[in-house]
């Protein structure tokens, strides 16, 4: 017989919307047994399973099993982990169920057990007409709560453990699928429903006379096919508990219901219910007034901003802006913004890749423009290989068999140089190729053998690369705008500046921040742009266009098809900035004159390095250490060069050059494995035998008295503040 291959112990818990950490190879969650974590804070948990096999240890109690006694445990078939079902996955009602069994079970309800529900804000009258009732079930007595399907039919028992002796939650019969509890709500004519989380906040909810739902199976559970049955017209008030999956779970639901002719509000219970809290502890522990929830406690989805406070914005007012936490660095910070901020448009997303050596700052710049963005369209990942990636960002779609990874509208930051194989699979994204593409992975089953998975990718994000490494495959570069943050000793001067304010009264700094009216006026500008969801970007005068870029490129080469793409997005980047003083069709705006101007402004800065290939960084070592020692070396030679020819460099000499004039060594590994061969792919620098030693290689600039050599980007006065008018 063929062995049984399971999902993965992270996926079987994200599925029922089991709240865990991770720590190394091990997953650790609260006791799903016994009792053990009741008076656990925080984080505190003793549940600990082995995230490849699957096997699990509570170290309080002792509990120990693998997958499959877990999934009997909480009432699921063995389908309902296997990878390929032995049987059908449609589970079979049990004919023993139905109004006999809620009626005999409501019967057996025990005065401890009502009480128990009336301490929870749920009156009599309401345990009787929903027939709660006591129940033993796999070996154990539980609280008994009927679920009717949507044609008013009992269907299962959501079962809750007998209080006394655990918090265990599961389903009679086993592996039913998820219903709406409540479905004869969305019947009746209530222009105001709240859906919150549970079975029993909702009955809570009903004995104060509010029209409440809820999903039987937990936080993530909303099914896109009831959206429908929800009807239009009505007063959607979401309200989960307190926590991550509460968090989420109800942004999930609210997207879904974005667009369903109802209008949407999420409710964020105060902070006094405690993390995890829910509608029962803010109803009964606090005594909260049930009106509250649909006013003080209630924002509509999506959040509506006041646009009229805002004005048209500048290159140069962002790069001040900005400039409150990111010292020098203009143009790197102004791209980096505007890469952040193309994650709103539709397909004109930038990427970006920050090439330099460790300690330079270039993890900094993207991660803290990210903070004024909304959290949740952030994706700050450090190195991770790609069945991580998947896992971490993906939501299994059951009915595509495979994770569904929506990037769209992210802006999505890698720490450090992912995974290779992970920078093959997005690179279709990267340039932009389909909106959805569905890729195949190999996992480890929980037996230790491979087996593959569906990847669904969909959407466009913004891509940003932090990475020491200067090297990387041609198929990644062309993709990227390569920056490097500045390293002059102004920059570093700065810089230590700002991390002593920083780091000597955090509290301090953190309150300056949140007091800056322009910082603040730049989030809230941000968030409204996002709510604009605009669907398209024209460029009005595209002949404007054309003249600017041929007048710079008289000499046209392959490449300049994708700069072209990247100019394009620039002006949009622009044009959606300030899309509110632009000419608008709809959903479509049109980006004029000045944004042309700003994003060419802005592509002069950078132009020569990507024209060349080259980090910043790089093309900064020949510029400013080359260049200079080359020409040191061979002043005053004319006469000599008529015979002995021109003096090339050793690396030595490069190396205390650099000494000179940054103050610091630079490794001859770096030198000789990474920036002379890209020099010399870039055609900057040739390398012969030294006449005198045929061991060694000197270097020679190929362009010593050119553009090159004389253009500074970086430096006080340089290209970057003359261009940009700063």
């Amino acid at each position: 017989m063929q062995e049984l291959q399971t999902i993965t112990i992270k996926e079987y818990l994200s599925r029922k919307g089991v709240a865990f950490r991770e720590s190394g190879k091990e997953l650790i969650v609260k006791c799903l047994f016994n009792n053990c974590d009741k008076d656990s804070q925080s984080n505190e948990a003793h549940l600990y399973f082995d995230s490849e096999t699957g096997q699990y240890e509570c170290k309080k109690c002792g509990e120990k099993g693998n997958l499959i006694t877990l999934a009997k445990h909480l009432g699921d078939d063995i389908n309902e982990i296997a990878l390929n079902p032995r049987v059908s996955a449609v589970k079979p009602r049990s004919a023993k169920f139905g109004a006999v069994s809620a009626d005999a079970c409501h019967l057996a309800l025990t005065p401890d057990i009502r009480k128990y529900l009336n301490a929870r804000g749920i009156s009599d009258p309401v345990v009787d007409a929903f027939k709660l009732g006591w129940g033993k079930f796999y070996g154990k007595y539980w609280i008994t709560i009927p679920i009717k399907d949507i044609y008013g039919s009992f269907c299962f028992f959501k079962l809750r453990q007998d209080p006394n002796t655990g918090n265990d939650k599961m389903t009679y019969p086993k592996g039913i699928e998820a219903q709406i509890y409540g479905w004869e709500m969305l019947s009746e004519n209530h222009d105001r429903i709240i859906i919150c989380e549970g079975e029993l906040d909702r009955l809570a909810l009903i004995s104060r006379n509010i029209p409440a739902i809820t999903s039987t199976h937990g936080a993530l559970t909303f099914k896109k096919e009831w959206v429908d049955k929800i009807g239009k017209g009505k007063k959607i008030y979401i309200c989960y508990d307190n926590d991550e999956a509460g968090r989420k779970g109800s942004e999930r639901v609210a997207k879904l219901l974005e667009n369903s002719g109802n209008e949407i509000f999420i409710v964020t219970l105060p902070n006094e219910v405690g993390e995890g809290g829910d509608i029962t502890d803010y109803l009964v522990k606090l005594n909260g007034d049930p009106e509250d929830l649909f006013s003080k406690y209630a924002k509509p989805y999506p959040e509506k901003i006041d646009t009229s406070q805002f004005k048209p914005l500048s290159a140069k007012k962002i790069i001040e802006t900005l400039g409150l936490t990111i010292k020098r660095d203009e143009e790197n910070k102004l791209i980096t913004f505007l890469c952040e901020l193309s994650a709103y448009t539709k397909n004109s997303q930038l990427n970006i890749s920050f090439n330099a050596p460790s300690s330079t700052g270039k993890s900094y710049i993207p991660t803290e423009i990210a903070r004024l963005f909304p959290e949740d369209d952030i994706v700050e990942v450090g190195y991770c290989s790609p069945t991580a990636f998947f896992h971490d960002v993906g939501e299994y779609d059951k009915e595509r068999n495979g994770y569904l990874v929506d990037l769209s509208r992210k802006i999505l930051i890698f720490l450090d140089q992912p995974h290779t194989l992970l920078l093959q699979h997005l690179r279709p994204l990267l340039s932009h190729d389909k909106k959805e593409i569905r890729l195949k992975i190999t996992d480890k089953s929980q037996k230790a053998g491979l087996r593959t998975k569906n990847i669904f990718l969909r959407g466009f994000p913004a891509v940003i690369f932090c990475t020491a490494g200067l090297t990387a495959d041609e198929q990644e570069t062309t993709r990227f705008m390569l920056l490097s943050p500045e390293t002059n000793q102004e920059k570093i001067r700065q810089a230590i500046y700002e991390k002593i304010k920083k780091e000597t009264d955090s509290e301090k700094y953190e309150n300056v921040l949140e007091e800056n009216l322009e910082r603040q006026s730049l989030k809230e500008r941000i968030k409204a742009i996002k709510l604009e969801n605009i669907q398209g970007i024209k460029i009005g005068s595209p002949e404007e266009l054309e003249k600017m870029f041929f007048g710079q490129n008289k000499m046209l080469k392959p490449r300049h098809q994708r700069d072209i793409g990247r100019i394009i997005s620039l002006v949009k980047a622009f044009a959606l900035l300030n899309l509110w003083f632009r000419q608008r069709e709809g959903s479509i705006i049109v980006a004029n004159s000045d944004d042309i101007t700003e994003a060419f402004n802005v592509w002069d800065t950078i132009s020569e390095s990507q024209e060349l290939n080259l980090p910043p960084y790089v093309y900064k070592l020949f510029q400013e250490i080359i260049i200079p020692a080359w020409n040191e070396k061979n002043q005053g030679r004319d006469e000599f060069e008529k015979i002995t020819g021109q003096l090339g460099l050793t690396r030595r000499e490069i190396q205390r050059k650099h000494i000179l004039v940054y103050g610091r060594t630079l490794a001859d590994w770096l030198l000789r494995q990474h920036m002379i061969p890209l020099l010399e792919s870039a055609g900057l620098i040739c390398q012969e035998p030294d006449p005198s030693d045929k061991r060694k290689m000197l270097i020679y600039p190929t362009t010593p008295l050119g553009n090159s050599a004389t253009q500074n980007n970086s430096e006080p006065n340089g290209g970057v503040e003359e261009k940009l008018n700063i």
